[in-house]
């Protein structure tokens, strides 16, 4: 009873946006050769420059042999993570995929969780018509971060895969004919090979596409959320969307997992079934 009370009051208190969540970032303001500045990106400077001294002050300028509570702890991250990625990709590329894997899902659960800090999605400017365009929002909220990171994904699949099994397994892999030669006329052998090579190019545009589901997943999610908490807040106040917040930790934590284990396992397809040095 008394944390409904408490709730009707901080309802009629404070202010809660009960307008819909716009669909893309707002420009705050433009720097010099047109280069517009949003309200996501803002939010995506800002947690990433909280992050990068935050690790600065937990681990020092030198890790030590004998680690303090926070590197121990960090270390403890990096290795559960590690254990986690390298039945995917293979030993001899963890090496150089394990960094772009790490930063993926520490940036991609800080921005996805970002929504639920205090300040964000609360404080802005009403235009012309009314709406709330927010000084802060998440970062993953715009397709144009999710997309960038899909990009950022596919690049570093193509640099890791050419790098470690190289361009002549990739294009056996995706073009070669896997018909067994001895087993076959030779006629039919040859038609097969047609008929992977066909498969190949729908390989490649599924490639292709890895892009676009990757954003839309890691946008669909993390703007879904923003408009449920928003809803929520909008309709009961503060204390009633308590378990909505519970369950975006949930999701914002599913969701940088998902988006990064993809990414190990597009990497994987080629590098863990292909031994060999590193080119």
């Amino acid at each position: 009873m008394a944390l409904a009370v408490l709730a009707l009051v901080l309802w009629h208190l404070l202010p809660v946006a009960t307008d819909a969540v716009d669909r893309s970032a707002h420009v705050l303001f433009t720097l010099p050769l047109h280069i517009p500045v949003t309200n996501a990106m803002v939010t995506n400077w800002v947690l990433s420059l909280a992050v990068i001294i935050a690790v600065r002050r937990i681990v020092g300028r030198h890790p030590t042999p004998v680690p303090s509570r926070g590197q121990a702890l960090l270390e403890l991250f990096v290795e559960k993570l590690r254990a986690l990625f390298e039945p995917i990709v293979g030993q001899s590329a963890l090496p150089h995929v394990l960094p772009l894997l790490l930063t993926f899902f520490l940036y991609i659960l800080i921005q996805n969780w970002s929504g639920l800090l205090p300040g964000v999605g609360a404080f802005g400017l009403l235009d012309a018509t009314g709406q709330l365009h927010y000084f802060f929002r998440p970062t993953n909220a715009d397709l144009n971060a999710t997309l960038g990171l899909a990009l950022a994904a596919t690049a570093g699949w193509g640099y890791i895969v050419l790098r470690h099994a190289g361009l002549k397994v990739f294009l056996h892999d995706t073009f070669g004919n896997r018909a067994n030669r001895g087993e076959l006329p030779f006629p039919l052998y040859l038609l097969m090979g047609l008929v992977f090579i066909g498969v190949g190019l729908v390989d490649l545009v599924s490639m292709l596409f890895r892009v676009v589901s990757l954003s839309f997943r890691l946008y669909g999610n993390t703007f879904g959320g923003e408009s449920l908490i928003s809803r929520m807040l909008g309709l009961f106040g503060y204390l009633v969307p308590i378990p909505f917040y519970f369950l975006e930790l949930l999701i914002g934590l599913i969701q940088a997992l998902v988006f990064t284990l993809l990414t190990a396992v597009y990497v994987g397809l080629l590098t863990n079934q292909h031994g060999g040095e590193v080119r």
